[in-house]
């Protein structure tokens, strides 16, 4: 006997799947779900990518009724090997709760798909509207008025390392530069590890704002709008700006430290590509000099013509917003671990 169709809103569908064992379904192309999905849903595309397109064009030039024909001719001879593949996923969850299933507007792919899961004996919850409807409710979302609190420094002044200390102490963090898979400058990612798409980076900035208490304090990195090729959701990069900033100061000695301990294992030909990347802004003298440090293995002399190009770039960001709500915060010299109890005593003295 089939299962009833159910058919839930985005906050109801998200509640769900966020249940411990819920298993997320995303029945479109592997291409939509590359760019971006609901953070912890699986790709269980109804066509590829390639079927996707000749399924669209078929109902745009010919009309609905073809379409459907060659979704149903395409579709047919799998249909079986679904009902298993979902019924393995099913089963392997803990707790065997509703399989939570979407689609781009919530139309025939979730449509069809919940249709034959359900008369195989699966629960399955329908996203209404799909994973448009998903969509509209984040600028909403991201708008909110956050309790944020930036934490600033000149490049080097280990800010990520130390968000972990203030995680590590109980406080709540979000790691922009974790979710982005980028240290934000020319020497942060020089490994290549793939980015998320900024819309996919904005749904995993969702997923970590939901698991946070909104009436507590929440430290971020303060940021640009773009880190690497990823953008910060412009709703909240304005709330992160209107938040205050707490300025750690920490001496040219403790950030060239920093940079050597963090880039000391790195492939020195991958430090000159960084190098080349901004020879332009350092000036081809200052380059040729970092580069000539690498070929010595010098990683603190090179450490330091960055750190100049850089400080001339935080300091001109600085001047353009003078009326920033900053507090330095003195952290010269000691360890991240301070770092992370001067700042939250910074904090708490502020009343933040």
């Amino acid at each position: 006997m089939a299962v009833p169709e159910r058919k839930v809103g985005a906050e109801a569908f998200l509640a769900g799947s966020r249940e411990e064992g819920a298993l997320i379904l995303d029945a479109r192309s592997p291409g939509e779900f590359a760019e971006a999905h609901i953070p912890g849903a699986q790709c269980f595309p109804l066509f590829d990518d390639a079927e996707r397109a000749e399924v669209g064009t078929l109902y745009k030039q010919v009309g609905r009724e073809a379409a459907i024909e060659r979704g149903l001719e395409i579709i047919g001879p799998r249909m079986a090997h679904m009902v298993r593949e979902a019924k393995v996923l099913f089963d392997a969850t803990p707790h065997r709760r509703p399989i939570h299933l979407y689609c781009w507007r919530g139309g025939m792919r979730s449509g069809s798909l919940s249709w034959l899961l359900r008369t195989a004996g699966l629960p399955v919850v329908l996203l209404d509207g799909g994973y448009k409807a998903y969509k509209q409710t984040l600028p909403e979302f991201m708008g909110r008025g956050w309790p944020l609190i930036r934490v600033g420094g000149y490049t080097g002044s280990a800010k990520t390392a130390v968000l972990q200390s203030l995680r590590d102490a109980g406080e709540q963090v979000v790691d922009l530069e974790g979710l982005a898979c980028h240290f934000g400058s020319a020497f942060g990612n020089l490994r290549r590890h793939p980015q998320p798409s900024s819309e996919h980076f904005r749904n995993l900035l969702a997923e970590a704002l939901t698991d946070l208490d909104s009436q507590r304090r929440i430290w971020v990195e303060n940021e640009s709008r773009r880190i690497g090729r990823v953008h910060i959701p412009e709703p909240f990069y304005q709330r992160m700006i209107a938040c205050p900033a707490l300025e750690m100061l920490r001496s040219t000695e403790d950030r060239v430290a920093h940079l050597v301990e963090m880039y000391g294992s790195f492939d020195l030909d991958l430090l000159r590509e960084g190098f080349d990347a901004i020879r332009a802004e350092v000036g081809g003298p200052e380059t040729r000099e970092a580069l000539d440090a690498l070929d010595r293995e010098d990683l603190a002399s090179a450490a330091r013509i960055a750190l100049a190009y850089y400080d001339r770039t935080y300091e001109h960001g600085l001047q353009k917003r003078a009326a920033d709500n900053r507090y330095p915060v003195g952290c010269e010299g000691v360890s991240l671990d301070e770092c992370a109890q001067r700042l939250m005593a910074e904090a708490d003295r502020l009343s933040l």
